[in-house]
Protein backbone atom coordinates (compact mmCIF):
# COMPACT_ATOMS: atom_id res chain seq x y z
CA UNK A 1 0.00 0.00 0.00
CA UNK A 2 1.31 3.36 -0.88
CA UNK A 3 2.23 6.25 1.47
CA UNK A 4 -0.54 8.19 -0.60
CA UNK A 5 -3.18 5.29 0.07
CA UNK A 6 -2.08 5.43 3.96
CA UNK A 7 -2.57 9.08 4.56
CA UNK A 8 -6.00 8.67 2.43
CA UNK A 9 -7.37 5.98 4.53
CA UNK A 10 -6.63 8.04 8.25
CA UNK A 11 -7.41 11.42 6.94
CA UNK A 12 -10.97 12.46 6.05
CA UNK A 13 -10.78 14.28 2.65
CA UNK A 14 -11.46 18.11 2.62
CA UNK A 15 -14.71 19.24 2.23
CA UNK A 16 -14.43 23.02 1.83
CA UNK A 17 -11.37 25.59 1.63
CA UNK A 18 -10.67 25.83 5.25
CA UNK A 19 -11.23 21.82 5.50
CA UNK A 20 -8.03 21.85 2.84
CA UNK A 21 -6.23 24.36 4.55
CA UNK A 22 -6.46 21.82 7.75
CA UNK A 23 -5.79 19.00 5.41
CA UNK A 24 -3.02 19.77 3.98
CA UNK A 25 -0.87 21.37 7.10
CA UNK A 26 -1.45 18.56 8.93
CA UNK A 27 0.48 16.01 6.29
CA UNK A 28 3.30 17.81 7.59
CA UNK A 29 4.75 15.88 10.73
CA UNK A 30 6.43 18.26 12.72
CA UNK A 31 6.27 22.47 11.73
CA UNK A 32 8.97 24.79 12.89
CA UNK A 33 7.85 28.24 14.05
CA UNK A 34 10.66 30.70 14.59
CA UNK A 35 10.41 33.80 17.49
CA UNK A 36 12.24 36.62 15.41
CA UNK A 37 12.68 39.79 17.14
CA UNK A 38 15.30 42.70 17.40
CA UNK A 39 13.63 44.06 20.60
CA UNK A 40 13.02 41.00 22.21
CA UNK A 41 9.78 39.66 23.80
CA UNK A 42 10.11 39.17 27.81
CA UNK A 43 11.48 35.95 29.24
CA UNK A 44 7.44 35.06 30.57
CA UNK A 45 6.51 36.01 26.88
CA UNK A 46 9.06 33.29 25.48
CA UNK A 47 8.17 31.01 28.30
CA UNK A 48 4.44 31.57 27.32
CA UNK A 49 5.13 30.98 23.46
CA UNK A 50 7.24 28.20 24.31
CA UNK A 51 4.56 26.47 26.21
CA UNK A 52 1.96 26.91 23.71
CA UNK A 53 4.35 25.93 20.68
CA UNK A 54 5.89 22.71 22.32
CA UNK A 55 2.99 21.24 23.80
CA UNK A 56 1.35 21.29 19.88
CA UNK A 57 4.54 19.03 19.06
CA UNK A 58 5.72 21.73 16.52
CA UNK A 59 10.13 22.96 16.87
CA UNK A 60 10.64 26.21 18.65
CA UNK A 61 13.92 28.46 17.06
CA UNK A 62 14.67 32.09 18.33
CA UNK A 63 16.14 34.80 16.98
CA UNK A 64 16.71 37.71 19.03
CA UNK A 65 18.71 41.24 19.33
CA UNK A 66 19.69 40.44 16.06
CA UNK A 67 21.82 43.34 14.44
CA UNK A 68 22.29 42.35 10.64
CA UNK A 69 19.31 41.34 8.10
CA UNK A 70 21.29 38.54 6.84
CA UNK A 71 20.68 36.69 10.31
CA UNK A 72 16.86 36.88 9.63
CA UNK A 73 17.20 35.65 6.39
CA UNK A 74 19.10 32.81 7.22
CA UNK A 75 17.28 31.89 10.25
CA UNK A 76 13.55 32.08 8.07
CA UNK A 77 15.19 29.33 5.54
CA UNK A 78 13.59 26.50 7.26
CA UNK A 79 10.66 27.67 8.90
CA UNK A 80 6.97 27.26 8.91
CA UNK A 81 6.20 30.36 10.95
CA UNK A 82 7.13 33.31 11.78
CA UNK A 83 6.24 35.47 15.15
CA UNK A 84 7.54 39.27 15.15
CA UNK A 85 6.98 42.03 16.72
CA UNK A 86 7.87 45.43 14.83
CA UNK A 87 10.93 43.82 12.79
CA UNK A 88 10.00 43.79 8.88
CA UNK A 89 9.18 41.48 6.84
CA UNK A 90 10.06 42.39 3.55
CA UNK A 91 9.86 40.49 0.31
CA UNK A 92 13.26 39.35 0.64
CA UNK A 93 12.53 37.98 3.84
CA UNK A 94 9.54 35.99 2.16
CA UNK A 95 11.70 34.76 -0.39
CA UNK A 96 14.28 33.41 1.85
CA UNK A 97 11.42 31.52 3.61
CA UNK A 98 11.11 28.80 1.33
CA UNK A 99 8.52 26.70 3.75
CA UNK A 100 6.96 29.86 5.36
CA UNK A 101 3.15 29.60 5.55
CA UNK A 102 2.35 31.81 8.01
CA UNK A 103 3.33 35.36 10.06
CA UNK A 104 2.13 36.70 12.92
CA UNK A 105 2.82 40.13 14.22
CA UNK A 106 2.79 40.30 17.68
CA UNK A 107 0.24 43.15 18.14
CA UNK A 108 -2.06 45.17 16.60
CA UNK A 109 -0.13 47.38 13.74
CA UNK A 110 0.79 45.33 10.61
CA UNK A 111 2.38 47.69 8.28
CA UNK A 112 5.98 46.20 9.13
CA UNK A 113 4.66 43.31 6.91
CA UNK A 114 4.46 43.44 2.99
CA UNK A 115 1.37 42.46 2.57
CA UNK A 116 1.17 42.17 -1.64
CA UNK A 117 4.02 39.76 -1.22
CA UNK A 118 2.98 37.57 1.28
CA UNK A 119 -0.18 37.34 -0.28
CA UNK A 120 1.30 36.37 -3.87
CA UNK A 121 3.64 33.58 -2.05
CA UNK A 122 0.56 32.25 -0.39
CA UNK A 123 1.78 33.26 3.15
CA UNK A 124 -0.84 34.13 5.63
CA UNK A 125 -0.35 37.19 8.08
CA UNK A 126 -2.28 38.10 11.24
CA UNK A 127 -2.36 40.22 14.07
CA UNK A 128 -3.07 39.72 17.19
CA UNK A 129 -5.92 42.97 18.16
CA UNK A 130 -6.33 44.31 21.16
CA UNK A 131 -3.56 42.14 23.33
CA UNK A 132 -1.51 45.45 23.91
CA UNK A 133 -5.20 47.56 23.89
CA UNK A 134 -4.75 48.72 27.29
CA UNK A 135 -0.95 49.21 27.77
CA UNK A 136 -1.05 51.31 24.91
CA UNK A 137 -3.97 53.04 26.13
CA UNK A 138 -2.25 53.73 29.43
CA UNK A 139 0.85 55.08 27.75
CA UNK A 140 -1.91 57.65 26.10
CA UNK A 141 -3.69 58.90 29.03
CA UNK A 142 0.24 59.56 30.60
CA UNK A 143 1.75 61.20 27.53
CA UNK A 144 -1.38 63.68 28.24
CA UNK A 145 -0.23 64.62 31.49
CA UNK A 146 2.79 64.67 30.74
CA UNK A 147 2.12 67.40 27.91
CA UNK A 148 -0.43 69.35 30.29
CA UNK A 149 2.38 69.59 32.92
CA UNK A 150 4.86 71.16 30.48
CA UNK A 151 7.30 68.04 30.12
CA UNK A 152 7.30 68.09 33.98
CA UNK A 153 9.42 71.26 33.68
CA UNK A 154 8.83 74.25 36.17
CA UNK A 155 5.71 76.40 34.87
CA UNK A 156 2.27 76.60 35.34
CA UNK A 157 0.51 73.88 33.76
CA UNK A 158 -3.34 72.78 33.17
CA UNK A 159 -5.33 69.77 34.50
CA UNK A 160 -7.56 67.53 32.36
CA UNK A 161 -10.27 67.84 34.07
CA UNK A 162 -13.08 69.53 31.99
CA UNK A 163 -10.83 69.54 28.88
CA UNK A 164 -12.28 68.31 25.36
CA UNK A 165 -10.21 64.96 24.21
CA UNK A 166 -10.75 64.02 20.63
CA UNK A 167 -10.05 60.42 19.84
CA UNK A 168 -9.71 59.11 16.01
CA UNK A 169 -10.61 55.62 15.69
CA UNK A 170 -12.78 54.08 18.46
CA UNK A 171 -11.49 50.50 18.18
CA UNK A 172 -9.63 48.65 21.40
CA UNK A 173 -7.17 51.02 22.66
CA UNK A 174 -9.56 54.19 22.01
CA UNK A 175 -12.42 52.83 24.21
CA UNK A 176 -9.95 52.15 26.95
CA UNK A 177 -8.72 55.76 26.08
CA UNK A 178 -12.32 57.05 26.44
CA UNK A 179 -13.19 54.81 29.27
CA UNK A 180 -10.16 56.39 31.67
CA UNK A 181 -10.58 59.95 30.08
CA UNK A 182 -14.10 59.85 31.62
CA UNK A 183 -12.60 59.11 34.81
CA UNK A 184 -10.65 62.33 34.74
CA UNK A 185 -13.61 64.10 34.17
CA UNK A 186 -12.92 64.99 30.71
CA UNK A 187 -15.69 65.11 27.77
CA UNK A 188 -14.66 62.79 24.95
CA UNK A 189 -15.52 63.00 21.19
CA UNK A 190 -14.83 60.01 19.31
CA UNK A 191 -14.50 59.65 15.00
CA UNK A 192 -14.41 56.64 13.72
CA UNK A 193 -13.57 55.92 10.29
CA UNK A 194 -15.61 54.44 7.44
CA UNK A 195 -18.62 54.38 9.84
CA UNK A 196 -18.56 57.24 12.50
CA UNK A 197 -22.67 57.00 12.29
CA UNK A 198 -22.18 53.18 13.84
CA UNK A 199 -20.06 53.83 16.32
CA UNK A 200 -21.43 52.50 19.41
CA UNK A 201 -20.42 54.57 22.97
CA UNK A 202 -19.28 53.07 26.02
CA UNK A 203 -18.13 55.86 27.95
CA UNK A 204 -20.96 58.25 30.09
CA UNK A 205 -19.74 62.15 28.81
CA UNK A 206 -19.01 60.70 24.51
CA UNK A 207 -19.72 62.49 21.61
CA UNK A 208 -19.88 61.34 18.33
CA UNK A 209 -18.38 63.94 15.88
CA UNK A 210 -19.08 63.74 12.43
CA UNK A 211 -15.90 65.18 11.07
CA UNK A 212 -12.20 65.34 12.18
CA UNK A 213 -12.57 69.37 11.05
CA UNK A 214 -15.26 69.90 13.89
CA UNK A 215 -13.29 67.29 16.09
CA UNK A 216 -10.05 69.22 16.37
CA UNK A 217 -11.89 72.52 16.17
CA UNK A 218 -13.33 72.06 19.73
CA UNK A 219 -10.53 68.96 21.61
CA UNK A 220 -7.90 70.54 23.58
CA UNK A 221 -6.44 67.19 23.11
CA UNK A 222 -6.73 64.64 20.01
CA UNK A 223 -5.20 61.42 19.78
CA UNK A 224 -4.93 59.31 17.32
CA UNK A 225 -5.27 55.20 17.19
CA UNK A 226 -6.02 54.57 13.42
CA UNK A 227 -3.32 51.95 11.16
CA UNK A 228 -1.40 53.63 8.97
CA UNK A 229 -2.91 52.59 5.81
CA UNK A 230 -2.99 54.25 1.98
CA UNK A 231 -5.65 56.46 3.05
CA UNK A 232 -4.78 57.39 6.57
CA UNK A 233 -1.36 58.42 6.10
CA UNK A 234 -0.30 62.08 5.96
CA UNK A 235 -4.25 62.56 7.09
CA UNK A 236 -3.46 64.92 10.13
CA UNK A 237 -2.18 67.74 8.30
CA UNK A 238 -1.86 71.45 8.70
CA UNK A 239 -5.79 72.06 7.95
CA UNK A 240 -6.43 70.30 10.95
CA UNK A 241 -3.89 70.98 12.93
CA UNK A 242 -4.42 74.67 12.88
CA UNK A 243 -8.26 74.53 14.13
CA UNK A 244 -7.46 73.05 17.69
CA UNK A 245 -8.05 75.31 20.42
CA UNK A 246 -5.61 77.69 22.20
CA UNK A 247 -2.88 75.15 23.75
CA UNK A 248 -3.87 72.27 21.54
CA UNK A 249 -1.88 68.80 22.24
CA UNK A 250 -2.10 66.34 19.59
CA UNK A 251 -0.97 62.77 20.41
CA UNK A 252 0.24 60.27 18.42
CA UNK A 253 0.76 56.19 19.88
CA UNK A 254 -0.39 54.74 16.53
CA UNK A 255 1.95 55.31 13.28
CA UNK A 256 4.03 58.51 12.60
CA UNK A 257 2.93 57.85 8.91
CA UNK A 258 -0.16 59.37 10.18
CA UNK A 259 1.00 62.66 10.29
CA UNK A 260 1.80 65.00 7.88
CA UNK A 261 5.33 66.25 8.99
CA UNK A 262 5.29 69.20 6.91
CA UNK A 263 1.66 70.58 7.97
CA UNK A 264 2.30 69.59 11.79
CA UNK A 265 5.66 72.47 11.11
CA UNK A 266 3.90 74.76 8.97
CA UNK A 267 1.17 74.87 11.77
CA UNK A 268 3.37 75.29 14.69
CA UNK A 269 5.40 78.14 12.95
CA UNK A 270 2.63 79.92 12.93
CA UNK A 271 0.70 78.90 16.46
CA UNK A 272 3.38 78.72 19.55
CA UNK A 273 0.73 77.58 21.42
CA UNK A 274 0.55 74.28 20.37
CA UNK A 275 2.22 70.93 21.23
CA UNK A 276 2.78 67.74 19.56
CA UNK A 277 3.70 64.61 22.18
CA UNK A 278 4.37 60.98 20.34
CA UNK A 279 5.44 57.35 20.81
CA UNK A 280 6.69 57.62 17.46
CA UNK A 281 9.66 59.62 16.24
CA UNK A 282 9.19 61.77 13.24
CA UNK A 283 11.30 61.27 10.71
CA UNK A 284 12.04 65.15 11.02
CA UNK A 285 12.20 65.24 14.84
CA UNK A 286 15.68 66.73 15.45
CA UNK A 287 14.37 69.55 13.41
CA UNK A 288 11.33 70.06 15.41
CA UNK A 289 13.13 70.18 18.05
CA UNK A 290 15.33 72.78 17.40
CA UNK A 291 12.17 74.67 16.55
CA UNK A 292 9.81 74.07 18.73
CA UNK A 293 11.99 72.97 22.18
CA UNK A 294 9.39 71.10 24.48
CA UNK A 295 6.06 71.53 22.60
CA UNK A 296 7.53 68.39 20.83
CA UNK A 297 8.20 65.53 22.59
CA UNK A 298 9.04 61.81 20.68
CA UNK A 299 9.96 58.35 23.31
CA UNK A 300 13.31 57.53 22.24
CA UNK A 301 11.67 53.90 21.08
CA UNK A 302 8.18 52.81 20.66
CA UNK A 303 7.33 52.32 23.99
CA UNK A 304 3.25 51.45 23.44
CA UNK A 305 3.45 47.77 24.08
CA UNK A 306 6.23 47.99 26.41
CA UNK A 307 4.58 46.08 29.78
CA UNK A 308 5.08 43.26 30.77
CA UNK A 309 1.31 42.12 29.94
CA UNK A 310 1.26 43.62 26.65
CA UNK A 311 4.10 41.29 25.93
CA UNK A 312 2.75 38.06 27.47
CA UNK A 313 -0.80 38.94 26.43
CA UNK A 314 0.50 39.58 22.72
CA UNK A 315 3.03 36.92 22.34
CA UNK A 316 0.94 33.77 23.63
CA UNK A 317 -1.75 34.81 21.34
CA UNK A 318 0.55 34.86 18.27
CA UNK A 319 1.57 31.49 19.44
CA UNK A 320 -2.11 30.05 19.94
CA UNK A 321 -3.30 31.56 16.51
CA UNK A 322 -0.55 29.52 14.66
CA UNK A 323 -1.40 26.47 16.51
CA UNK A 324 -5.15 27.01 15.64
CA UNK A 325 -4.14 27.52 11.84
CA UNK A 326 -1.98 24.19 11.49
CA UNK A 327 -4.48 22.06 13.40
CA UNK A 328 -7.57 24.27 12.44
CA UNK A 329 -7.61 26.30 9.32
CA UNK A 330 -8.34 29.06 11.86
CA UNK A 331 -7.40 32.20 9.65
CA UNK A 332 -9.77 34.83 11.71
CA UNK A 333 -7.29 37.30 12.51
CA UNK A 334 -5.68 36.98 8.84
CA UNK A 335 -5.88 40.67 7.23
CA UNK A 336 -4.19 39.77 3.82
CA UNK A 337 -7.65 38.42 2.86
Amino acid sequence: MGQDMFVNLVKPQPQNERDSITYFYSLNMTKRVLVATEKPFAKKAVDGIREVIEKAGYELKMLEKYTDKAQLLEAVADVDALIIRSDKVTAEVLNAAKNLKIVVRAGAGYDNVDLEAATERGVVVMNTPGQNANAVAELTIAMMVFMARNGFNPGTGMELRGKRLGIVAYGAIGRIVADVADGFGMYVHVYSRPNPNKVRLYAKHLRRDDSLEQMFSESNFVSLHMPATPETKGMIGYDLIKLMPTGGVLVNTARKELVDEEGLIRAFEERSDLKYVTDIAPVRIEEMKEKFGNRVFATPKKMGAETAEANINAAVAAATQIVGFFEKGDVQFQVNK
